[in-house]
Formats: structure tokens, C-alpha cells, sequence
């Protein structure tokens, strides 16, 4: 099969088009014939040379967690899916090639108003937005602080406290992304020098809930705002948080919040904006721009 792939660790030229085996469906699991892949930072972070301590990596290594398409092979014990069934799903990698195999309890049905581009780019920022909310009690009448709003998880995390009952959702992103934060239901707040005293200006009593996705200063400023510590998060910056007191996320993904992300998908209440979608064969060029750490909404490859 076709796939993205890995020989050596670096910069985002060492992506390239390979032809690899196919892999196939064991007990418990399903392969998909994959029509889109999310981008996640993760996944640059593998290409770069690291790991989670529960990955042994040997080359070629195919980067990507989060996958939409269509089962095609179901191994043995599986009964809720059945070839021809559009879903989407996460694992850990893999899901940059023409096929994927994943445990059957870490797919769902795809809803049939939910684009290709959209599912494939849907399960892990959704995942880590939820994670994170329901880790800092996100409920109604809250005032959320969401750090790097105009991304992909922050664009899911102001969807969704929004969708929880809070009140007032602040999101801080540059000045070119204000109006696309205020069509989601954020209240723009501009980075860098003087982020605390601009939250305040917004939210003069205080915040109850921050997520973070950028770390750094916009953590410590985060720990100046929020009302009790322990409702912030980052998903990016554990030694400062633990600088600060402030908890680390021990959530994990789960089938379970994957429906009823999609069922917030289905009620139009979590819109995902595809920043730019490519080809299989330009996944470098995808890291490229994921590596810039820059604009809004998610990129996404697409898989012929």
C-alpha cells in the first residue's frame, strides 16, 4: 500500500511517499481503507525523534493517529462493524497509508453529514478538548480561558465549553484570527505582553477554567486569572505546570467521547474548519505548515 513514512528522524523533508505491506485485520480489529488522516502535533513530535515510553519505534515508522474511512477487513470477535461501514477512529500511528488496523473499541460510525475531511481530522484534537474540559469541570455559567484558540484544539475547546453551558468563553490568538474566534463564540484576546491585565479587562472577577495549548507565558499568565489552579490544564507544557501547581491531564481517549463528539457534530454544535487538506504524497508539506505553529482550524491529508 501507499503511505507516508519514516527512515530517518528530522525535519519534515524526512516524510516521504513509500510503498509498504498492507497490514491486516487480527482478533478484536478492523482495517479501514483510510479516505483522510488528521495532523497532529504528535505526530511532528515522532518525526522528530520522540516517543511515549510505551512505543518501541522501528523503521519505516507511519506517523498519524486519527483516520475516516471505510472497513474492509473484520477480524475474529468483532461483530459491531461489518466491510462497507464508514467510520472514524484513533490509535497511536499508522494512519498515514492507504490502510489502517485498529481495535474495533477505538472506532465509531461515521455520521452521514460529516465530510471526509472533516472525520479524519475529528478524533484527536476533539479527544484532547474533551479531556481537558471534563479534567477542569467545564459546566454551565463558567468563564473559560482557551489559549491558542484559533487551532484545532483550541477551536474544538470553545465549541465545546460553549456547548457545556459556559457563559463566557475567552480565546487568545494574533489579531488576523479575531473574527474567525468571534464565529465560533470566543471573545478574542490578543497574546504576548500584557495578556493577564487583557483577560481581566474581559473577565474583571476572574476566570474559572482555563485550557491551554500553548505553555510558556501564556501558563503562568493563566495561574494569575483563574480562580482555583487546579481547574487549569495544558497539553503542551507539563514542567511549567508542575512549576505552578498546576494538575496534569491522566485522561485518555475513549470510544465513548468520540460519540458524543460526533453527536455534537450532527446538533451543529462543534464545527471543525479545515485549515488545508493534502494529498497523501505531500505529507511533509503538511508538517511544514503544522510546524509553523501558526493559523487556524486543522490540516488534514487526504488518501486516494
Amino acid at each position: 500500500m501507499k503511505a507516508a513514512a519514516l527512515t530517518s528522524y528530522g525535519a519534515p523533508d524526512v516524510l516521504r511517499p513509500m510503498e509498504i505491506p498492507d497490514p491486516q485485520a487480527g482478533p478484536g480489529t478492523v482495517r479501514v481503507r483510510v479516505r483522510s488522516a488528521g495532523v497532529q502535533h504528535f505526530d511532528s513530535r515522532i518525526r522528530q525523534g520522540w516517543a511515549p515510553p510505551f512505543l518501541d519505534l522501528s523503521f519505516p515508522i507511519v506517523p498519524g493517529n486519527e483516520f475516516a474511512g471505510v472497513v474492509d477487513q473484520v477480524g475474529e470477535g468483532v461483530t459491531a462493524f461489518a466491510p462497507g461501514d464508514e467510520v472514524l477512529g484513533y490509535g497511536t500511528l499508522g494512519s498515514y497509508a492507504q490502510y489502517v488496523v485498529a481495535p474495533a473499541d477505538q472506532i465509531c460510525r461515521k455520521p452521514a453529514s460529516m465530510p471526509w475531511d472533516i472525520a479524519g481530522g475529528f478524533s484527536g484534537n476533539g479527544q484532547g478538548a474533551h479531556m481537558c474540559l471534563e479534567a477542569m469541570g467545564v459546566k454551565q455559567g463558567d468563564t473559560v480561558l482557551v489559549h491558542g484558540a484559533a487551532g484545532a484544539l483550541g477551536t474544538f475547546s470553545v465549541q465545546l465549553a460553549r456547548a457545556w453551558g459556559a457563559t463566557t468563553v475567552i480565546g487568545t490568538a494574533d489579531e488576523a484570527n479575531h473574527d474567525y474566534l468571534r464565529s465560533i463564540g470566543a471573545v478574542p484576546v490578543t497574546y504576548g505582553e500584557g495578556l493577564a491585565e487583557r483577560v481581566r479587562a474581559v473577565a474583571p472577577d476572574g476566570v474559572d477554567a482555563v485550557m491551554d495549548t500553548v505553555g510558556g507565558d501564556a501558563l503562568r499568565a493563566s495561574v494569575e486569572v483563574v480562580k482555583d489552579r487546579e481547574r487549569v490544564r495544558t497539553m503542551v507544557d507539563d514542567e511549567t505546570a508542575k512549576e505552578l501547581g498546576v494538575p496534569l491531564l491522566g485522561a485518555a481517549r475513549s470510544v465513548e467521547r468520540l460519540i458524543e463528539l460526533t453527536g455534537l457534530h450532527e446538533r451543529g454544535l462543534l464545527k471543525l474548519h479545515i485549515r488545508e487538506a493534502f494529498p497523501l504524497d505531500r505529507a511533509a508539506d503538511a508538517h511544514r505548515a503544522l510546524d509553523t505553529g501558526h493559523g487556524r482550524g486543522k490540516l488534514v491529508l487526504l488518501v486516494d
